[in-house]
């Protein structure tokens, strides 16, 4: 899943979410039964993760470009070392 793919599926899974959050909420409401609204809204949950969990093909529709290995070693890796500024000492 790419990045794009990923910022799909959180706002697709927070959508659904809130959708079948009310949904279940007027269905306990008019029938009058907490077991309804949960067994809607559990009903919810397991397709809003059915959707949005698995790594579906229209979740990578913006593929990133890695660097090729061989491109890599050309670059070499920065060394950790004293480079950055240099703390003052108080003297007493």
């Amino acid at each position: 899943m790419d990045w794009q793919g990923q910022k799909v599926a959180e706002q697709l899974m927070q959508l659904m979410l809130v959708i079948f959050a009310v949904v279940a909420f007027i269905a306990g409401y008019v029938l009058g039964s907490f077991q309804t609204m949960m067994l809607v809204y559990t009903a919810g949950v397991v397709l809003t993760s059915l959707i949005t969990v698995p790594n579906w093909p229209f979740f990578n529709r913006n593929p990133m470009k890695w660097l090729d290995p061989s491109e890599a070693e050309k670059h070499p890796k920065p060394q950790p070392g004293n480079s950055g500024p240099k703390k003052k000492t108080s003297k007493n």
